[in-house]
Order: C-alpha cells, then structure tokens, then sequence
C-alpha cells in the first residue's frame, strides 16, 4: 500500500554545485551527505541528490509546500532558478508555481490552505 510522498530525488550533474545550492535555499546541510546521495531533511519528507543523473522537468513533478508562495517564488528566482510558470491561483486559495533549479530541474512549489499536517503517516 502507498503510504504517500517520502521522498523526491532530483538528478544533477554537479553534485556539489548542487548540495551547495540547495543548502543555501533550504538554510540548512544535508543530514545525508555521501559522494552517491545527498539527502536534506524537509518538512518530515526528504529532497534528495543524485549525482550523474540527467536534469529535467519533464517527468515527475513534486510540490514542495509553503507558507508564502509570493516570497518563496521570488527567493528561488533571486538564487538563479528560472521560472518555469508564475504564480497562480488555482481555485479554493491553493496557489502553485514552478522553477527550472541551476541544474536543469522542475522545483514546483504549493500553497494549500487545506494541507492537513495531520493526516500524515
């Protein structure tokens, strides 16, 4: 049975441009850091790196959740990602946006008033 979101593994060719970049995003290190795998702890669920992979945004695509979309969007574009789509309502105050990282990556971002912390497992 799928108990829901762990973890989400980003490929990137550089991994530690990337481990470097994605700490400072995040403001913190890596809890997991070995030459094949960096892991950050976010939110009870796990962004990872994995070095030697090919970058892309075309396949799946996580939303890592947010209290200020607006000020999230904006922080990711000032530390060198590009924007991939712009903030946009959605429909019942959900707001999604999404970012191409350095390294080639979909980084999608959500903000939903209706995430129930508690229905984690």
């Amino acid at each position: 049975m799928i108990l829901g979101l762990r973890t989400a593994i980003y490929p990137v060719a550089d991994l530690d441009a990337a481990k470097r970049w994605y700490s400072d995003m995040l403001g913190q290190a890596p809890y997991f850091d070995r030459p094949f795998y960096v892991g950050f702890a976010v939110g009870g669920f796990e962004l990872g790196l994995l070095p030697g992979g090919e970058a892309g945004s075309a396949g799946p695509q996580p939303l890592w959740g947010v209290a200020d979309i607006v000020s999230a969007f904006a922080r990711l574009l000032t530390l060198g990602a590009t924007e991939i789509a712009p903030v946009t309502a959605v429909g019942e105050g959900i707001k999604v946006a999404a970012v191409r990282d350095p390294f080639g990556n979909r980084f999608g971002l959500i903000e939903n008033p209706h995430f129930d912390v508690k229905a984690l497992r």
